[in-house]
Protein backbone atom coordinates (compact mmCIF):
# COMPACT_ATOMS: atom_id res chain seq x y z
CA UNK A 1 0.00 0.00 0.00
CA UNK A 2 2.54 2.52 0.79
CA UNK A 3 4.64 1.70 -2.53
CA UNK A 4 1.14 2.26 -4.17
CA UNK A 5 0.84 5.56 -2.76
CA UNK A 6 4.09 6.53 -3.54
CA UNK A 7 3.71 5.55 -7.30
CA UNK A 8 0.28 7.90 -7.56
CA UNK A 9 2.51 10.95 -6.09
CA UNK A 10 5.74 10.07 -7.94
CA UNK A 11 3.40 9.44 -10.94
CA UNK A 12 0.93 12.92 -10.87
CA UNK A 13 4.60 14.87 -10.32
CA UNK A 14 5.77 13.44 -13.73
CA UNK A 15 2.62 13.86 -15.86
CA UNK A 16 2.00 17.14 -14.19
CA UNK A 17 5.83 18.38 -14.46
CA UNK A 18 6.49 17.42 -18.11
CA UNK A 19 3.16 19.24 -18.85
CA UNK A 20 5.30 22.57 -16.97
CA UNK A 21 8.04 21.97 -18.21
CA UNK A 22 7.21 22.01 -22.12
CA UNK A 23 5.29 25.46 -21.34
CA UNK A 24 8.05 26.93 -19.54
CA UNK A 25 10.34 26.56 -22.30
CA UNK A 26 8.35 28.04 -25.08
CA UNK A 27 7.61 30.85 -22.96
CA UNK A 28 11.39 31.04 -22.38
CA UNK A 29 11.79 31.34 -26.21
CA UNK A 30 8.95 34.19 -26.85
CA UNK A 31 10.28 36.13 -23.96
CA UNK A 32 14.11 35.59 -23.36
CA UNK A 33 13.95 36.21 -19.42
CA UNK A 34 16.29 34.44 -17.38
CA UNK A 35 13.64 33.26 -15.08
CA UNK A 36 11.61 31.77 -17.18
CA UNK A 37 14.79 29.53 -18.40
CA UNK A 38 15.61 28.89 -14.32
CA UNK A 39 11.91 27.58 -14.23
CA UNK A 40 12.04 25.38 -17.86
CA UNK A 41 15.32 24.07 -16.07
CA UNK A 42 14.07 24.02 -12.67
CA UNK A 43 11.32 22.04 -13.71
CA UNK A 44 13.39 19.67 -16.11
CA UNK A 45 15.19 18.77 -13.40
CA UNK A 46 12.39 17.75 -11.04
CA UNK A 47 11.09 15.61 -14.01
CA UNK A 48 14.15 14.01 -14.35
CA UNK A 49 14.83 13.41 -10.98
CA UNK A 50 10.69 12.00 -10.28
CA UNK A 51 11.51 9.44 -13.00
CA UNK A 52 14.66 8.21 -10.79
CA UNK A 53 12.22 8.33 -7.72
CA UNK A 54 9.90 6.09 -9.49
CA UNK A 55 12.82 3.73 -10.78
CA UNK A 56 13.69 3.40 -7.20
CA UNK A 57 9.88 2.74 -6.33
CA UNK A 58 9.56 0.28 -8.94
CA UNK A 59 13.14 -1.84 -8.63
CA UNK A 60 12.66 -1.64 -4.34
CA UNK A 61 9.42 -3.38 -4.67
CA UNK A 62 10.80 -6.60 -6.06
CA UNK A 63 10.77 -9.43 -3.59
CA UNK A 64 13.69 -11.54 -1.86
CA UNK A 65 15.38 -14.00 -3.32
CA UNK A 66 19.08 -15.99 -3.04
CA UNK A 67 21.05 -12.64 -3.67
CA UNK A 68 19.24 -10.24 -1.48
CA UNK A 69 17.48 -12.19 1.70
CA UNK A 70 15.88 -8.75 2.83
CA UNK A 71 14.89 -7.54 -0.26
CA UNK A 72 15.75 -4.82 -2.12
CA UNK A 73 13.71 -2.31 0.14
CA UNK A 74 16.59 0.20 0.72
CA UNK A 75 17.60 0.02 -2.97
CA UNK A 76 14.57 3.07 -3.17
CA UNK A 77 17.18 5.00 -1.00
CA UNK A 78 19.83 4.85 -3.46
CA UNK A 79 17.57 6.14 -6.45
CA UNK A 80 16.12 8.97 -4.08
CA UNK A 81 19.48 9.76 -3.37
CA UNK A 82 20.53 10.35 -6.93
CA UNK A 83 17.64 12.49 -7.19
CA UNK A 84 18.85 14.82 -4.67
CA UNK A 85 22.11 14.78 -6.23
CA UNK A 86 20.48 15.93 -9.28
CA UNK A 87 18.49 18.49 -7.70
CA UNK A 88 21.44 19.71 -6.34
CA UNK A 89 23.60 20.00 -9.41
CA UNK A 90 21.11 20.36 -12.16
CA UNK A 91 18.59 22.45 -10.84
CA UNK A 92 20.33 24.25 -8.32
CA UNK A 93 24.14 24.64 -9.88
CA UNK A 94 22.70 25.46 -13.27
CA UNK A 95 19.82 27.67 -12.59
CA UNK A 96 22.34 29.86 -10.13
CA UNK A 97 24.88 29.70 -13.05
CA UNK A 98 22.71 31.08 -15.70
CA UNK A 99 20.99 33.43 -12.70
CA UNK A 100 24.68 34.96 -12.75
CA UNK A 101 25.34 35.39 -16.17
CA UNK A 102 22.15 37.33 -16.49
CA UNK A 103 22.86 39.50 -13.81
CA UNK A 104 26.39 40.19 -15.21
CA UNK A 105 25.38 40.79 -18.90
CA UNK A 106 21.37 41.45 -18.20
CA UNK A 107 19.32 40.66 -21.15
CA UNK A 108 15.96 42.64 -21.23
CA UNK A 109 13.16 40.14 -22.28
CA UNK A 110 10.37 40.72 -24.27
CA UNK A 111 6.69 39.37 -24.73
CA UNK A 112 6.25 38.89 -21.02
CA UNK A 113 2.76 38.39 -21.28
CA UNK A 114 3.66 34.71 -22.29
CA UNK A 115 5.58 34.73 -19.24
CA UNK A 116 3.29 35.37 -16.59
CA UNK A 117 0.24 33.06 -18.32
CA UNK A 118 2.79 30.48 -18.77
CA UNK A 119 4.07 31.05 -14.79
CA UNK A 120 0.45 31.13 -13.60
CA UNK A 121 -0.29 27.78 -15.46
CA UNK A 122 2.52 26.48 -13.71
CA UNK A 123 1.07 27.72 -10.33
CA UNK A 124 -2.37 25.50 -10.79
CA UNK A 125 -0.99 22.29 -11.97
CA UNK A 126 2.28 22.35 -9.54
CA UNK A 127 0.16 23.60 -6.70
CA UNK A 128 -2.71 20.47 -7.48
CA UNK A 129 0.15 17.91 -7.25
CA UNK A 130 1.39 20.11 -4.23
CA UNK A 131 -2.00 19.57 -2.32
CA UNK A 132 -1.92 15.82 -3.74
CA UNK A 133 1.32 14.64 -2.24
CA UNK A 134 0.32 16.77 0.91
CA UNK A 135 -2.36 14.55 1.19
CA UNK A 136 -1.00 11.42 0.93
CA UNK A 137 1.60 12.33 3.63
CA UNK A 138 -1.01 13.85 6.01
CA UNK A 139 -3.38 10.81 5.87
CA UNK A 140 -0.06 8.65 7.00
CA UNK A 141 1.14 10.77 9.91
CA UNK A 142 -1.27 9.57 12.26
CA UNK A 143 -0.80 11.91 15.53
CA UNK A 144 2.64 12.72 15.03
CA UNK A 145 3.05 16.48 14.03
CA UNK A 146 3.51 16.78 10.45
CA UNK A 147 7.22 17.86 10.18
CA UNK A 148 8.49 15.15 12.32
CA UNK A 149 6.89 12.52 10.36
CA UNK A 150 8.61 13.97 7.70
CA UNK A 151 11.71 13.94 9.18
CA UNK A 152 11.78 10.53 11.21
CA UNK A 153 9.57 8.20 9.11
CA UNK A 154 7.85 9.74 5.28
CA UNK A 155 8.79 7.66 2.26
CA UNK A 156 11.57 9.79 0.91
CA UNK A 157 10.04 9.21 -2.37
CA UNK A 158 7.13 10.98 -1.38
CA UNK A 159 8.59 13.77 0.78
CA UNK A 160 10.55 14.82 -2.53
CA UNK A 161 7.77 15.36 -4.21
CA UNK A 162 6.04 17.44 -1.74
CA UNK A 163 9.65 19.57 -1.12
CA UNK A 164 10.44 19.74 -5.01
CA UNK A 165 6.87 20.75 -5.69
CA UNK A 166 6.93 23.10 -2.53
CA UNK A 167 9.86 24.92 -4.26
CA UNK A 168 8.39 24.51 -7.60
CA UNK A 169 4.95 26.67 -6.37
CA UNK A 170 7.56 29.29 -4.60
CA UNK A 171 9.54 29.10 -7.70
CA UNK A 172 7.14 30.45 -9.77
CA UNK A 173 5.88 33.05 -7.19
CA UNK A 174 10.14 33.88 -7.56
CA UNK A 175 9.95 34.13 -10.66
CA UNK A 176 6.40 36.12 -11.49
CA UNK A 177 8.07 38.55 -9.04
CA UNK A 178 11.39 39.03 -10.66
CA UNK A 179 9.42 39.66 -14.00
CA UNK A 180 7.03 42.02 -12.71
CA UNK A 181 9.50 44.02 -10.89
CA UNK A 182 11.75 43.99 -14.14
CA UNK A 183 8.25 45.28 -15.75
CA UNK A 184 8.28 47.70 -13.29
CA UNK A 185 11.26 49.55 -12.87
CA UNK A 186 12.85 48.39 -16.03
CA UNK A 187 15.64 46.87 -14.67
CA UNK A 188 16.14 43.02 -15.98
CA UNK A 189 18.56 42.15 -13.49
CA UNK A 190 15.57 41.73 -11.19
CA UNK A 191 15.03 38.78 -13.60
CA UNK A 192 18.06 37.54 -12.68
CA UNK A 193 18.12 37.85 -9.44
CA UNK A 194 14.90 35.92 -9.71
CA UNK A 195 16.74 32.62 -11.14
CA UNK A 196 19.39 32.99 -8.56
CA UNK A 197 16.98 32.81 -5.75
CA UNK A 198 15.22 29.95 -6.73
CA UNK A 199 18.65 28.30 -7.37
CA UNK A 200 19.26 28.85 -4.29
CA UNK A 201 15.99 27.61 -2.55
CA UNK A 202 16.84 24.09 -5.05
CA UNK A 203 20.16 23.81 -3.11
CA UNK A 204 18.21 23.91 0.39
CA UNK A 205 15.71 21.14 -0.93
CA UNK A 206 18.20 19.18 -2.26
CA UNK A 207 20.55 19.48 0.69
CA UNK A 208 17.64 18.25 3.25
CA UNK A 209 17.23 15.09 0.68
CA UNK A 210 20.38 14.29 0.56
CA UNK A 211 20.85 14.52 4.47
CA UNK A 212 17.71 12.05 4.65
CA UNK A 213 18.71 9.69 2.17
CA UNK A 214 22.05 9.02 3.50
CA UNK A 215 20.45 8.90 7.22
CA UNK A 216 18.36 6.11 6.11
CA UNK A 217 21.11 4.11 3.64
CA UNK A 218 22.71 3.76 7.12
CA UNK A 219 20.08 1.48 8.45
CA UNK A 220 18.76 3.48 11.58
CA UNK A 221 17.20 2.23 14.63
CA UNK A 222 13.69 1.79 14.29
CA UNK A 223 11.61 4.55 15.86
CA UNK A 224 11.62 5.15 19.83
CA UNK A 225 7.73 4.76 19.93
CA UNK A 226 7.99 1.17 18.14
CA UNK A 227 10.92 0.06 20.49
CA UNK A 228 8.69 1.05 23.29
CA UNK A 229 6.02 -0.85 22.40
CA UNK A 230 7.94 -4.00 21.77
CA UNK A 231 9.58 -3.76 25.28
CA UNK A 232 6.52 -3.31 26.69
CA UNK A 233 5.02 -7.07 24.88
CA UNK A 234 8.13 -8.80 26.45
CA UNK A 235 7.79 -7.00 30.20
CA UNK A 236 4.08 -8.23 29.85
CA UNK A 237 5.19 -11.72 29.03
CA UNK A 238 5.59 -13.93 32.23
CA UNK A 239 8.48 -16.13 31.32
CA UNK A 240 10.63 -13.16 30.04
CA UNK A 241 13.18 -12.44 32.99
CA UNK A 242 15.36 -9.49 31.27
CA UNK A 243 15.81 -8.17 28.09
CA UNK A 244 20.08 -8.33 28.13
CA UNK A 245 20.20 -6.37 24.65
CA UNK A 246 18.04 -4.80 22.42
CA UNK A 247 19.28 -4.18 18.55
CA UNK A 248 17.39 -2.90 15.35
CA UNK A 249 17.69 -1.71 12.24
CA UNK A 250 15.35 -0.16 9.19
CA UNK A 251 16.10 -2.35 6.26
CA UNK A 252 13.04 -0.17 4.35
CA UNK A 253 10.35 2.09 6.26
CA UNK A 254 8.14 -1.30 5.72
CA UNK A 255 10.63 -3.53 6.97
CA UNK A 256 12.66 -3.85 10.15
CA UNK A 257 15.07 -6.32 11.59
CA UNK A 258 15.27 -6.28 15.30
CA UNK A 259 17.31 -8.92 17.59
CA UNK A 260 16.67 -9.15 21.62
CA UNK A 261 19.09 -11.44 23.71
CA UNK A 262 16.29 -12.71 26.42
CA UNK A 263 16.86 -14.22 29.61
CA UNK A 264 14.18 -16.16 29.78
CA UNK A 265 12.25 -17.40 33.74
CA UNK A 266 13.28 -21.24 33.37
CA UNK A 267 11.05 -21.60 36.45
CA UNK A 268 7.72 -20.49 35.07
CA UNK A 269 8.45 -22.49 32.14
CA UNK A 270 8.90 -25.50 34.64
CA UNK A 271 5.97 -24.68 36.21
CA UNK A 272 3.50 -24.68 33.05
CA UNK A 273 5.21 -28.69 32.70
CA UNK A 274 4.43 -29.54 35.88
CA UNK A 275 1.15 -31.36 35.58
CA UNK A 276 2.60 -34.09 33.45
CA UNK A 277 5.83 -34.25 35.35
CA UNK A 278 3.55 -35.08 38.35
CA UNK A 279 2.44 -37.60 36.01
CA UNK A 280 5.59 -39.18 34.91
CA UNK A 281 6.86 -38.85 38.37
CA UNK A 282 5.31 -42.28 39.52
CA UNK A 283 6.32 -44.13 36.95
CA UNK A 284 10.31 -44.08 37.48
CA UNK A 285 11.19 -46.84 39.00
CA UNK A 286 14.80 -47.58 37.75
CA UNK A 287 17.29 -45.26 36.80
CA UNK A 288 16.95 -45.89 32.80
CA UNK A 289 13.47 -44.78 33.69
CA UNK A 290 14.45 -41.38 35.23
CA UNK A 291 17.01 -40.90 32.28
CA UNK A 292 14.33 -41.43 29.79
CA UNK A 293 12.36 -38.87 31.51
CA UNK A 294 15.18 -36.53 32.15
CA UNK A 295 15.64 -36.67 28.28
CA UNK A 296 11.88 -35.98 27.58
CA UNK A 297 11.97 -33.15 29.95
CA UNK A 298 14.48 -31.78 28.04
CA UNK A 299 12.83 -31.41 24.83
CA UNK A 300 9.90 -30.69 26.57
CA UNK A 301 11.39 -27.55 27.94
CA UNK A 302 12.80 -26.99 24.35
CA UNK A 303 9.81 -27.27 22.62
CA UNK A 304 7.97 -25.25 24.84
CA UNK A 305 10.38 -22.15 24.45
CA UNK A 306 10.30 -22.50 20.84
CA UNK A 307 6.62 -22.10 21.48
CA UNK A 308 6.38 -19.36 23.66
CA UNK A 309 9.10 -17.53 21.48
CA UNK A 310 6.72 -18.14 18.23
CA UNK A 311 4.27 -16.57 20.33
CA UNK A 312 6.01 -13.71 21.31
CA UNK A 313 7.01 -13.03 17.77
CA UNK A 314 3.69 -13.09 16.77
CA UNK A 315 2.25 -10.56 19.67
CA UNK A 316 5.33 -7.93 18.43
CA UNK A 317 4.31 -8.75 14.59
CA UNK A 318 0.80 -8.10 16.08
CA UNK A 319 1.63 -4.46 17.31
CA UNK A 320 4.42 -3.62 15.11
CA UNK A 321 3.39 -4.65 11.40
CA UNK A 322 7.10 -3.54 10.36
CA UNK A 323 9.17 -5.92 12.37
CA UNK A 324 8.80 -8.39 9.83
CA UNK A 325 12.17 -10.09 10.64
CA UNK A 326 12.45 -10.56 14.64
CA UNK A 327 15.72 -12.33 16.16
CA UNK A 328 14.73 -13.30 19.76
CA UNK A 329 17.38 -15.41 21.54
CA UNK A 330 18.17 -17.22 24.71
CA UNK A 331 20.59 -15.45 26.74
Amino acid sequence: MAAEGSKLAVGAAIVGNTVVMLAKFVAFVFTGSSAMLSEAIHTCADVLNQILLMVGIVRSSRDADDRFHYGYGRERYIWALMSAVGIFFLGCGVTIYHGIQGFIHPHKPSQLGWAIGVLLFALIVEGAVLVLAWKGLWAKKNNKPFLTYLKEEADPAEVAVLLEDAAACAGVLIALSGIGLAIFTGEPRWDAAGSIVIGVLLGLVAIWLIIRNTFLLRGPAIPKEAEAKIRKILAETPIVEEVVSFKSRMIDLSSWDIMANIEFEGAALADQLEPSLREQWDKLETYEDFLQFSRKYADDIVELLGDKIDELEANIRAAVPEAKHLDLEAE
